[in-house]
């Protein structure tokens, strides 16, 4: 969606593009009145958006009683991008085109433990299926997004010393599946493009988010301005290492009494098995919850009470509009939503929480797909980009 910012800072095709994103069809005169541009000048750079497909004309005119000015419109099934949120175990991928028209969807089983070149091979493969069920050839393909369940270096795309990938500490993974897809690949933690999702789910109006997954493990997502907020190196959000107050439980990190080790998915369902009750993740908790074991109830409410009290801090520091809860902890609805609320309201700043929003995913299982996809389009039609291939 155009911002004046974009506007401002390039009189090229980007520009003209960032403003047509809205979906409404614009005449030469009306692209001339909001870029200063005189009409010769969008004239040409409508044309060379016009021979890329970026645009396509309008299904209206206006006519002041001359002859009808043509209208020019944003083509969002120009192109598609591949999107992919891997988990511990599975994943879900998807073909989605440039108006995040889901085209193509499907979810796999996965597991992140068979090694990158695997694990990749298989998203490969399943692109390929699902480009031919969307109908979509890949040329059109203009990039892929992928979310990996673990820490990533933004500059480089790559994972470093993720605790349950073993074999992708370090493994070039923009390079190893571009090279297959035979287009640019772009690559987050999870955690990061669910958060993008969910942004995108929200609209513009809403500029300072934060996104919670409660899963096996805890993780957060920052919108900062309505842009995600990385960090220098790509760590911002790892809230669940942050210690909880006298909790000395053994965390996968290494360290004692961290939220996840406390209040994950994985350490609720170690407690019911320890009560005598079978549960191996958070879906069989979420499950039990559901059927009415109230010891399955008990922890996800307390879990709910453990991640309010971290973002507590946060909400004081960081001042969000709206937090969102995910992940498949998510699942069990008010019983965790009010556990997260409880502590929230109680221990934050009045002003802090004056007009804060606190709900569940919008987007569900979806978010990360989605996500992946809003990191493609934005990064292939920023203005800069845009401008570079026309020109070229």
């Amino acid at each position: 969606m155009a911002t004046g910012a974009n506007v401002q800072t390039s009189t090229g095709a980007g520009a003209l593009l960032s403003i047509l994103r809205d979906g409404r069809a614009r005449t030469r005169a009306e692209l001339a009145e909001l870029t200063g541009l005189s009409r010769s000048t969008v004239s040409q750079r409508l044309d060379g958006l016009i021979d890329q497909r970026w645009v396509v004309a309008g299904d209206g005119a206006i006519s002041s009683g001359g002859r009808p000015a043509s209208m020019f419109t944003f083509n969002g099934g120009a192109r598609v991008v591949l999107a992919a949120d891997l988990g511990a175990t599975h994943a879900r991928l998807a073909v989605i085109d440039l108006a995040m028209t889901v085209l193509a969807e499907r979810a796999v089983e996965l597991p992140i433990d068979a090694g990158p070149e695997r694990t990749l091979g298989a998203v490969a493969a399943a692109f390929d299926e699902l480009l031919r069920d969307s109908g979509r050839e890949p040329g059109q393909v203009c990039g892929a997004g992928v979310g990996l369940p673990g820490p990533v270096e933004h500059g480089s795309g790559r994972p470093v010393n993720p605790p349950i990938m073993p074999g992708w500490d370090g493994f070039a993974v923009p390079e190893w599946l571009g090279a297959r897809l035979e287009a640019p690949v772009l690559v987050d933690n999870d955690v990061n493009i669910m958060a993008l999702g969910e942004h995108w789910a929200a609209g513009p109006a809403v500029d300072h988010l934060i996104f919670i997954k409660m899963g096996t493990g805890i993780g957060c997502g920052i919108i900062s301005g309505g842009k995600l907020h990385r960090g220098a190196q790509g760590a911002a959000g790892d809230v669940g290492h942050i210690r909880v107050a006298d909790a000395d439980v053994p965390c996968r990190c290494g360290n004692a009494g961290c939220l996840e080790a406390v209040a994950g998915g994985a350490s609720m369902a170690a407690a019911l098995r320890e009560a005598g009750t079978e549960a191996h993740g958070s879906r069989d908790v979420v499950a039990l919850m559901r059927a009415g074991d109230l010891r399955a109830t008990r922890l996800i409410r307390q879990a709910g009470r453990e991640v309010g009290a971290v973002m507590a801090s946060i909400v004081n520091f960081f001042n969000p509009s709206v937090i969102v809860i995910g992940g498949d902890i998510a699942e069990a609805g008010e019983q965790v939503l009010a556990g997260v609320r409880e502590t929230i309201y109680s221990r934050s700043l009045p002003l802090a929480t004056q007009h804060l929003g606190i709900r569940a995913s919008e987007l569900g299982d979806r978010a990360g797909v989605i996500g992946a996809a809003v990191m493609v389009v934005e990064h292939v039609l920023a203005p800069g980009t845009i401008d570079r291939a026309v020109a070229g």
